[in-house]
């Protein structure tokens, strides 16, 4: 008998008029990883700018729009806030009778201090927050550290984190100074040095690092934290597309396929493989704590489109399959992969959210702490724009995701071996990769804009009963499908 799924509820979600393929068969089997996904797997990294655009300046009344989209993606645990990126050195805490370094061009207050701690205190966020190592004073480094670290408390600040990409000091031009903030052969040799000097003044906080985005700066993690015993979290950042120094015909070229193809998601998690494995090796873990769709330069089309959410959502999967243990997913006013946009109108704030982190949201659904990824085993290899995960809760419940982004729709029949229970289904689907609205999580959406930051509509939800030892479902074209098996 074949297995029971009703599918005229989600027949508005079909994207394509075109006719499932011959059925994919999945098996589920064993653990695929000895380490649970922790808590705070996924978190957000934002620029020092980025915390009064987001949060808002009132420290007493802080945007809780905001604070609830961070607490979607956290589960119920504290989540991570990286703050930091490029300007993590153009930021500093004023000197009295010191000038202005020349690349900075953001200077904290006390105000930015009374908003960050006031969201921190609002979702229990957990902080890593970017020092400045650029300026190559060890004096503006330990007033900033000082400053943040008794402003928004100790228990607050999981690391401090020495610099952003050091691999470019001596190629890019440093903030406002019109030049690069270290020589031309600036190597890992010479940030070590610096490492270890400027590190010296900073106050008894875990350190992270190298910050680094550079995969030939990756092969040098067990030197460094071999080098920095006080360095408690490796730091990397990673994107799979950029539209600088690229040429239109090369695979990180911003394109819809380029992004969903499996370098983008499998390639990007192995470039960190071997630096994740140096770093358990000092049992310290690994956060790539900046990563999105397009390292430099802006494409909208690309950056905003339904594809990213696929994307998102595919790529957080391998780096947990590869031990990685938490992803900062970055966003910032201006950014071509913004999350959401704020804006606040007669004291209520408005949100609009893109599709990327409908992507994020069902990431955190499908693989919440604790849970374990399992082997999926494709009895059919041919199956082509498949990919599919599967966690294990601690309370046994079983989820699986599975992602189309290819032109037809699957029919998938998953094989549990364990399980008996009835499933349920959702989907997460827009009219095609490259829209960019009318995107539906379980049917429920934010809409044009939100004053909740909570997914609104009737769910649209579907029961699949286990048949013949498997429970098959229908996944669109451009969507994803999440099975529940409690």
């Amino acid at each position: 008998m074949a297995a029971a799924l009703v599918l005229a509820p989600i027949a508005v979600a079909t994207t394509s008029p075109t006719p499932a393929k011959t059925t994919t068969v999945l098996t589920l089997g064993g653990p695929a990883t000895d380490r649970p996904i922790p808590a705070g797997f996924l978190g957000l990294s934002i620029e020092y700018f980025a915390i009064p655009a987001y949060a808002g300046t009132d420290a007493s009344v802080i945007n809780p729009v905001f604070v609830q989209l961070i607490r979607n993606l956290a589960g119920g645990s504290p989540p991570n806030l990286r703050i930091g990126g490029d300007t993590t050195d153009r930021t500093w805490w004023p000197l009295p009778n010191t000038p202005t370094p020349a690349g900075v061009n953001e200077t904290l207050t006390p105000g930015w201090i009374a908003t960050t701690k006031a969201l921190a205190t609002a979702t229990g966020a957990k902080l890593t927050l970017g020092i400045n190592l650029e300026a190559d004073s060890g004096k503006i480094a330990r007033t900033e550290a000082d400053q943040l670290v008794a402003g928004l408390g100790s228990n607050r600040v999981e690391a401090l984190e020495l610099g952003n990409e050091p691999e470019l000091y001596g190629t890019f031009t440093w903030g406002r100074s019109g030049k690069p903030g270290r020589p031309h052969d600036y190597d890992f040799a010479a940030f070590s040095r610096d490492f270890t000097r400027i590190a010296r003044a900073l106050p008894n906080v875990p350190l992270a690092g190298p910050a680094s985005g550079g995969p030939r700066w990756f092969r040098d993690v067990g030197r460094f934290l071999a080098e920095h015993r006080d360095v408690k979290l490796t730091t990397l950042h990673r994107y799979p597309l950029q539209l600088c120094y690229v040429r239109k015909d090369e695979p990180n070229y911003p394109t819809i396929s380029n992004l969903v193809s499996s370098r983008s998601s499998r390639g990007l998690a192995g470039s960190v493989a071997a630096a994740v494995r140096a770093s358990h090796a000092r049992h310290v873990p690994v956060r790539i704590d900046e990563m999105n769709t397009i390292g430099c330069g802006s494409d909208r089309a690309v950056g905003e489109s339904f594809a990213s959410a696929l994307w998102a959502l595919d790529a957080l999967f391998e780096m947990a399959r590869v031990g990685v243990d938490g992803v900062n997913m970055s966003s910032f006013p201006g950014a071509t992969y913004e999350l959401f946009t704020f804006s606040e109108a007669d004291g209520r704030w408005h949100a609009l959210v893109e599709p990327e982190y409908y992507g994020l949201e069902m990431f955190a659904q499908a693989a919440p702490a604790g849970s374990r990824l399992l082997t999926v085993s494709p009895a059919d290899p041919d199956a082509g724009h498949l990919q599919a995960f599967a966690t294990r809760a601690p309370d046994g419940t079983m989820r699986v995701a599975v992602i189309n982004d290819g032109p037809g729709a699957h029919v998938v029949r998953v094989r549990a071996p364990s399980a008996t229970q009835t499933g349920t289904l959702e989907l997460l689907t827009a009219p095609s990769l490259t829209a960019r609205n009318d995107v539906t999580l379980g049917g429920q959406s934010f809409g044009a804009t939100t004053t909740t930051g909570l997914l609104a509509g009737t769910q649209n939800t579907v029961t699949v009963a286990r048949a013949s030892g498997g429970y098959t479902m229908k996944v669109p074209s451009a969507s994803a499908a999440l099975l529940t098996i409690r």
